[in-house]
């Protein structure tokens, strides 16, 4: 007699959510899915957690791995899915199952981190009967446990637990807020308003109005179509019109209907739920929690750096100004720049100062062939292979790669390293920016054996092809592709088989940024830049004449590029150390940014900006009192990257597989097994300096 399964039973058993056999299926996954899959795997877990906090389950490593670890990689996995569908296809009914079921999956992790029981078998494990990589998993686990409040009792660990559900519910709605508001401005324009922009995004903007049935041109808030308009727009009235809805989206100050997106009511319960979490934990602030497993030892030693860092660029950011006024009176009758001109200012003066535009380096660019040299680069630094791949992918956009290492002997095949995913365009119901996230890591898992080899997604916001050629990027987006790349790197060339510390995770998240930071040197190096350019029309590579206008204007304005990320930065720290604590009652955000601004800043914007409101890295991207990363792990970066220059003295290339395969096994196979600075070391053999930073940066 056959067993009759349920209805609910077949459905569950065919929930692409619940297929773990092989890579996620995106084209399968619907929000009904979402539900039901997230309920049974945090039923899976719950079990795995009673099994292996239960007295006589034994304190073993792999045991408890095999148990626990499974259950909660499979959470992991699906709500990856879930939340990755959630950034880069959004619809009204995927943001609502995503939404339900938020509250249960930071329910679970939250009390996961935070049980007595699970933390006591941590405690009673022998970190001698340990390997090197779970030693370090162990250390980094019992820390988390910490943090994550296992140590507070009664009511105090049900407020720390309350506190967590409500910031991810907060940090959600921060991102959408986000979204909604960038993705609800349009406005048409005239074909005479754009006079000056580049014949591209004309056309891209012209296809965008007639494909909703209008005539001229539809203008967003997305970056490939908001900043060229800004760079090279001669239009002023549509420059401010464009200027001031960028500036207040998610705000108080957006007009219209687009004010029931702002983000303030959200900021400040944010920021008051940080500093009551940090002295739940006993820390005085939320900074000093944030910046326990990172490199920097306190807020003030960040904010020392920041402020030296500072005080040097103040005269190269001072004399970048004044440069710039000079010129607009001088050339363009701009007697009284405002926010919304400085971006054209400083094109026109980059055209003038080094018969050199963006613009006329773009067609160069054809996304093909930038991809096409970048995976040249990999190849030959890293003694790897990428090779198309196939796999479900959630939009036609979407590319699949390989990463391959040669076997040891000529007739076994090739070693799979990695795959990723690369999802390059801007789209609506596409989260702006730009970021590597991980599908899956690295593992040798507990449960068959098996080496499961790490996934990755590549997520950029381009400019979409037109008229069927091939997208045109311009040198930012080559920098910004190579520079998640160098993420994604981090992730797929581990050669660690621990999973908390394979790839990026275990990394100080403070030397995140060295590799993906690393990788943005090489897109200023001839020899790479004639391998990945061919003229959309004629094919020809970027003539050498060119290249050298962009490298002669390589550093310009970098003084008021490195003042805008302190800004930023001491922001942001500001923001979760001494001052929320002292403003307890509701931190005066805008006041403090201000304060900021008068301290580091030569320009100042209107007062009507709210950059804050759209501030999603600290606000729900996970860098809350870490945005100083970025200029600290440039420090990490340009160093290491000084070690491939001072090779090509030698060889006469950058590209030097020697120095790349100790780069590749000192940092990017280590992963988070050890300590970013020992990983550091063993590549350069001392601690990092400042000096090539300032170099690269025209700051020496």
């Amino acid at each position: 007699m056959n067993a009759v399964t349920s209805p609910e039973a077949q459905a569950l058993a065919a929930n692409p959510l619940l297929d773990f056999a092989d890579l996620p299926r995106f084209d399968a996954i619907e929000p009904a899915h979402v539900g039901p899959a997230v309920d049974a795997l945090l039923e899976a877990a719950n079990r795995a957690l009673e099994t292996v906090t239960a007295p006589d389950f034994p304190a073993v490593w792999t045991d408890m791995a095999r148990e626990l670890d499974v259950a909660t990689e499979r959470l992991g996995r699906a709500w990856g899915a879930v939340s990755h569908l959630n950034a880069v296809a959004d619809t009204p009914d995927l943001r609502a199952a995503f939404n339900a079921a938020l509250p249960k999956v930071t329910e679970f992790w939250t009390r996961l981190g935070a049980d007595e029981r699970l933390y006591a078998k941590y405690k009673a494990m022998d970190p001698a009967s340990l390997t090197l990589e779970q030693r370090q998993a162990h250390k980094n686990a019992m820390r988390g446990f910490v943090l994550g409040g296992a140590e507070l009792q009664g009511e105090a660990k049900s407020r720390f637990a309350a506190i967590q559900e409500r910031q991810a519910e907060l940090s959600q709605k921060f991102s959408e807020n986000a979204l909604d508001a960038t993705d609800a401005f349009a406005y048409l324009a005239a074909p005479e308003e754009l006079d000056g922009v580049p014949d591209d995004v004309k056309a891209a903007t012209r296809a965008a109005a007639e494909a909703e049935g209008h005539s001229g041109h539809k203008i967003t808030l997305k970056l490939p179509c908001y900043l060229p308009v800004m760079q090279f727009g001669r239009n002023r009235a549509l420059r401010e019109r464009l200027y001031r809805a960028y500036a207040t989206r998610a705000s108080d100050q957006a007009e219209g209907e687009a004010v029931q997106y702002d983000n303030s009511g959200l900021i400040r319960e944010i920021l008051a739920l940080r500093q009551e979490e940090a002295e739940l934990l006993g820390y005085s602030d939320f900074a000093t929690v944030s910046l326990v497993p990172k490199m920097a030892e306190s807020p003030a030693q960040v904010m020392q750096f920041l402020r030296e860092l500072a005080t040097k660029a103040r005269p190269y950011a001072e004399q970048d100004l004044a440069d710039m006024r000079a010129f607009a009176a001088e050339q363009l009758g701009l007697n009284d720049p405002q926010a919304w001109d400085w971006p054209y200012i400083g094109e026109q003066l980059r055209q003038a100062r080094y018969a050199y535009s963006e613009q006329e380096v773009k067609p160069y660019f054809t996304a093909p062939k930038v991809l096409e040299g970048l995976f040249h680069i990999i190849e030959t630094l890293f003694e790897v292979t990428i090779r198309p791949d196939t796999a479900p992918i959630w939009h036609p956009g979407v590319q699949f790669f390989r990463i391959e290492r040669p076997a040891a002997t000529g007739d076994t095949p090739p070693l799979l390293v990695g795959q990723f995913y690369l999802d390059p365009g801007a789209r609506n119901g596409k989260r702006g920016g730009a970021w590597m996230d991980d599908v899956r890591a690295r593992w040798l898992r507990p449960d068959d054996g098996r080496l499961q080899t790490p996934v990755a997604h590549l997520v950029c916001n381009f400019a979409e092809s037109v008229n069927g050629k091939p997208p045109l990027l311009t040198h930012d987006d080559v920098i910004t592709l190579f520079h998640e790349f160098g993420h994604g790197l981090h992730h797929m060339l581990t050669q660690v088989n621990e999973r908390d510390v394979s790839g990026i995770s275990g990394v100080e998240w403070d030397a995140v940024e060295l590799p993906s930071q690393f990788m943005e040197n090489f897109c200023w190096e001839w020899d790479v830049l004639k391998r990945m350019t061919a003229h959309v029309d004629t094919g020809e590579p970027l003539p050498r004449a060119l290249y050298d206008k962009m490298l002669a204007a390589k550093n310009y304005q970098s003084g008021l590029q490195t003042l805008r990320q302190i800004e930023l930065a001491l922001f942001d720290m500001l923001l979760h150390s001494a001052h929320a604590a002292r403003n307890s009652e509701g931190v005066d955000f805008m006041g403090l940014l201000q304060e900021v601004r008068n301290e580091v800043a030569v320009m100042q914007p209107p007062a009507y900006n709210r950059m804050p409101h759209t501030f999603s890295h600290i606000f729900a991207g996970g860098y809350a009192a870490g945005y100083y990363s970025y200029k600290w792990a440039e420090v990490l970066s340009a160093d290491a990257y000084a070690a491939f220059e001072e090779a090509a003295q030698t060889t006469g290339t950058t590209l030097d597989p020697a120095t790349g395969r100790r780069y590749r096994e000192s940092v990017l196979e280590a992963g988070g097994s050890r300590p970013a600075m020992a990983s550091f070391k063993a590549f350069r053999g001392r601690e990092p300096q400042i000096e090539a930073l300032l170099r690269h940066q025209g700051m020496a």
